[in-house]
Order: C-alpha cells, then sequence, then structure tokens
C-alpha cells in the first residue's frame, strides 16, 4: 500500500507539474487531458485539453494531480504537501523554489526539532511544508 496526495488545480495542472518534475527532481510518469476520455463530454470544448490524470514519481513516492472542471474547485486547505529532506542546503533551495510567486507563511530557518524548516504557498495555490530534521 502506498499513501500520497492528489492535488486540484484550477486548470494549471500540466504547469504545475512541469515545475515539480524540476524543482523535486521528480519525473512526470502520466499527463492524460480530459480530451480523448469519457469525462470529455462533461467539460466545455475550452477546457478538454487540461488534465485529468496527472502521475508523478518523487523517488519512491506518488503525487497525483487533476484540473478540477468549471465551477468545481475549492482553494486547499486543511492540508500542507510535506516534503522531508535530509540536507538544510536542499531545503533552502527548494523552499526558494516554491516561494517563487508564491506567499511564505513561515521563512525556512531552524527550529527546535529541525536543521530548517519553513512552510509556503506556491504559485499555484498548493501548500507546501519543507522540513530538514537534525542529524541524529
Amino acid at each position: 500500500m502506498q499513501l500520497g496526495p492528489l492535488l486540484l488545480f484550477d486548470g494549471q495542472c500540466e504547469e504545475a507539474f512541469r515545475v515539480y518534475e524540476k524543482y523535486l527532481n521528480g519525473k512526470v510518469e502520466a499527463m492524460m487531458p480530459f480530451e480523448g476520455t469519457p469525462a470529455a463530454s462533461q467539460v466545455p470544448a475550452e477546457w478538454r485539453k487540461k488534465i485529468i490524470h496527472a502521475r508523478m514519481a518523487v523517488g519512491d513516492q506518488i503525487l497525483m494531480g487533476s484540473d478540477a472542471p468549471p465551477g468545481r474547485y475549492q482553494k486547499p486547505q486543511g492540508f500542507f504537501v510535506s516534503l522531508q529532506v535530509t540536507k538544510p542546503g536542499e531545503a533552502e533551495q527548494i523552499f526558494q523554489e516554491l516561494a517563487e510567486n508564491g506567499r511564505i507563511l513561515m521563512p525556512v530557518q531552524q527550529t527546535f526539532w529541525a536543521a530548517r524548516f519553513g512552510m509556503v504557498i506556491d504559485r499555484f495555490g498548493i501548500p507546501w511544508s519543507v522540513n530538514c530534521e537534525h542529524e541524529k
């Protein structure tokens, strides 16, 4: 069994996954538009090139995404996608990349539990926490 997030976007899923692929050193394994699927008839013609199913591998983890059909998107709330890294420099770099054109909630910094920790909402509206625990 594997547990992972499914992120919903307001039409920017493909762009977001291309950015995440670069920042997280991931590999997009699937990017399927509404067009050509049974769901194509359930969205307006201008929405058919939007993404119904995206899948990206990041190490041995999976991140999935989709564009919510028009009128059904809601801003994410009540969760953060949590990234765990092992090097403070990596935490700082990923945090800064995610923060570009986003909103920093807590600057990346040392805390009592972590060498680096920060929270940001990226330019696509997705909340992230970046954590690099102290060496043990």
